[in-house]
């Protein structure tokens, strides 16, 4: 670990305390993926408290840590808000991209971890963020690049997400890591092995650094700078002997 990395594994520790001492739920700021990986290697040392994480829907990326007691009724609302965006203008609005719209949000003065996943489809934008800077965001975006815009909350249920997804079927010599990601990003093996032992591939949010490492039906592959895909398991082999598999690579 470097020593960022251990003042943050001490962080949740401390978190975690906190949250049992006084018998409080208590969060995080949002967590890119690395930071989520040391949060999972953390919870073993919290065995007396229930810790989870949340970013606002299923597939969520940037996540918040959770620290909350062990209580059958204990009940929490996590302090993640989704806010939806929308061009005042359509027919003048750009062609707007994920860059876009983060570069416009932290020019509010913003730093990432109060902000998730931003997620652009064609009828609208929704951010989710921590609730105590939704107001501030609401306030202030109010152009990005060249494009008015107009942002407002979105209220508990309203929120309905399906993601996009290209199926990709194939065969493998083995179902391992190195190998299915050459078979949903189209790049040979050698020139992705470099990303797993680099330490930028996770699997269920944790860092894997195996090229060896096999994946299970359902488990969700996040590549940083690449993109995400679900193995979804195989089908038989073919007459070679080669594994059936399918994926489905997030867009």
């Amino acid at each position: 670990m470097t020593k960022e990395e251990q003042q943050l594994e001490k962080r949740f520790l401390e978190l975690g305390e906190y949250a049992y001492q006084r018998g409080i739920a208590v969060y995080s700021d949002f967590l890119n993926l690395n930071e989520l990986n040391i949060f999972q290697e953390t919870r073993r040392k919290l065995p007396y408290i229930v810790t989870e994480s949340f970013g606002g829907y299923e597939l969520a990326e940037r996540q918040i840590a959770v620290f909350r007691p062990e209580a059958p009724l204990f009940c929490t609302d996590y302090p993640v808000s989704c806010l939806k965006i929308v061009p005042l203008q359509e027919k003048f609005a750009e062609d707007l991209s994920h860059r876009d719209y983060l570069g416009a949000i932290l020019n509010l003065g913003l730093d990432r971890s109060c902000l998730g996943d931003i997620l652009v489809e064609e009828s609208a934008v929704h951010l989710f963020c921590l609730s105590r800077m939704s107001s501030f965001i609401c306030d202030n975006l109010t152009r990005v690049r060249h494009t008015s815009v107009y942002a407002s909350p979105v209220e508990a249920g309203e929120f309905h997400y399906e993601p996009k997804y290209k199926e990709i079927t194939g065969t493998v010599a083995s179902v391992r890591l190195d190998r299915l990601l050459s078979l949903a990003f189209g790049a040979s093996r050698s020139s992705l092995t470099g990303l797993i032992e680099g330490g930028k591939v996770f699997v269920n949010g944790k860092l894997i650094t195996s090229n060896g490492y096999q994946p299970r039906e359902g488990d969700l592959v996040s590549v940083r700078g690449m993109g995400r895909f679900r193995y979804q398991g195989g089908g038989g082999q073919s007459k070679k002997g080669r594994e059936y598999v399918t994926l489905w690579r997030y867009i």
